[in-house]
């Protein structure tokens, strides 16, 4: 099986010289503002060596189109659109969380301005559906209807997240409704969108969307877990980054809802709504394992896990992409960041 860094690489180097030229679109301030949140240039403007972050969503576009007996440059167009919504959503995603810190960088907004980075968002947004639409695809419309389709869905669940924050209530099924919403549907439509454009079958775009959806939930759980136990050297977040903002997360969702002294003291570290220290959001930590949910979470992750790469085998995909796109689910579930 291919090595997902590999596989990694390889996208990046075929998508990154698409999506610069794709961001050359823009005004010159839009322009700058979006290099910079990549990682391309410095606040100064000055370019440096690294930055794009892992191109997961752009990796799974290309290689959908060869799921689906494509060259991957057949979903070129749709690697670069994913990767814009995406980062549109990260830009937006931290002036609402109010997060200073990205790829141990300061974010936009902590730079240049809330203002600043929700202009960026809007038009990478848009750049998307212009990447889609001048493709050259005979079915760019139907990628792009996929695509505004992920999109709405990406903010249904960025909405609930939001909604999360004012109630007590939250249900572990709300809570893995809204994963699938905000991380779900983005991933299912790259895992489906070079197939799309490559004009495949429904039965093979489907069972494409299936598996980025279950990887999409099985990748936020990861996530939720690293928000609470990940290294803060390796996640470039705070330690207890989502006790301290006191988010509904999966792990957390199931262990306020268990009965039992944990449970219970959860939810009433949830209702309080009081802050605190290192040492206090370590002993609610200790509380959530206590509870069952961080081993809940991780194997819930890998029951999703399960069902994302059985979905492979509703349609005809060939070994070697299957087997990347196998590799690459695995590597979200056990990445450390």
């Amino acid at each position: 099986m291919t090595a997902t860094p590999t596989t990694l690489r390889h996208s990046r180097d075929i998508v990154t010289p698409a999506l610069r030229a794709a961001l050359d679109r823009l005004d010159e301030t839009s322009r700058a503002r979006a290099g910079y949140h990549l990682g391309w240039t410095t606040e100064d403007g000055e370019a440096t060596a690294g930055g794009g972050g892992k191109a997961v969503r752009p990796a799974l576009a290309l290689l959908s189109a060869r799921a689906a007996g494509a060259p991957a440059e057949a979903g070129l167009a749709g690697a670069v659109a994913v990767e814009l919504v995406h980062n549109f959503s990260l830009l937006h995603d931290d002036v609402m969380d109010g997060d200073t810190l990205r790829r141990h960088r300061p974010t936009v907004w902590a730079v240049w301005g809330t203002a600043s980075a929700i202009l960026t968002g809007d038009a990478l947004l848009a750049l998307a559906q212009e990447v889609l639409l001048e493709s050259g695809s005979a079915h760019a419309v139907a990628a792009g209807t996929l695509l505004a389709s992920a999109t709405r869905e990406l903010v249904r669940g960025q909405m609930q997240d939001l909604a999360f924050e004012h109630r007590t209530d939250v249900t572990l099924d709300e809570c893995l409704d809204m994963a699938a919403g905000k991380t779900g549907s983005l991933l299912s439509a790259s895992a489906a969108i070079g197939a799309v454009l490559a004009g495949a079958p429904d039965a093979t775009t489907g069972a494409l969307a299936t598996f980025g959806a279950q990887a999409g939930i099985a990748f936020q759980i990861v996530d939720d877990l690293l928000g609470i136990w990940g290294d803060p050297a390796v996640t470039g977040k705070p330690r207890f980054s989502d006790l301290q903002a006191r988010k509904k997360t999966l792990p957390m969702t199931y262990a306020a809802g268990r009965p039992g002294p944990a449970g219970e003291r959860l939810t009433a570290w949830l209702a309080a709504g009081e802050k605190a220290d290192e040492a206090g959001l370590a002993e609610i930590a200790a509380l959530v394992v206590a509870a069952g949910g961080r081993e809940w979470a991780t194997e819930e992750a890998r029951r999703r896990l399960r069902l994302a790469e059985s979905a492979l085998d509703a349609a005809p995909v060939p070994d070697a992409p299957r087997d990347e796109l196998v590799a690459l689910a695995r590597y979200l579930v056990n990445r450390e960041a």
